[in-house]
């Protein structure tokens, strides 16, 4: 009940970044650990839950509702609901979804192609 293992994560990769997403049953918040090698291909945003990411390691560039934002190892994003996300880098990254991720929630944008990277 406290302890969330990875073997019990929900695993698996999307528009270029790995997600492993732990104790998917609570509907205070989701906790997603991140790897992302080139970025994230896919431009969406969320119209209930904050988006919050905390930087273990790398660097990267965040877009928020098309704006850059420099971000490295240690740095945290807080990101309300409404506000279109993509980004680029190599990062490790922890995720907190709160209130807990909800498909219905999301929307997408757009696909992003590679080509816009800065990396």
């Amino acid at each position: 009940m406290y302890r969330h293992t990875v073997e019990d994560a929900r695993r698996f990769s999307k528009h270029g970044i790995d997600l492993t997403v732990y104790g998917r049953h609570d509907p205070s918040a989701t906790v997603v650990h991140v790897k992302v090698e080139r970025g994230h291909f896919q431009e969406f945003l969320n119209v209930r839950s904050t988006y919050i990411y905390y930087v273990v390691q790398g660097r990267g560039t965040f877009y928020l509702d098309g704006r850059p934002v420099a971000v490295g190892a240690t740095d945290l994003m807080a990101i309300p609901p409404n506000t279109r996300i993509h980004y680029f880098g190599s990062m490790e990254m922890v995720l907190t979804v709160a209130p807990a991720f909800d498909e219905q929630d999301e929307r997408h944008v757009r696909f992003v192609s590679e080509d816009e990277s800065p990396y």
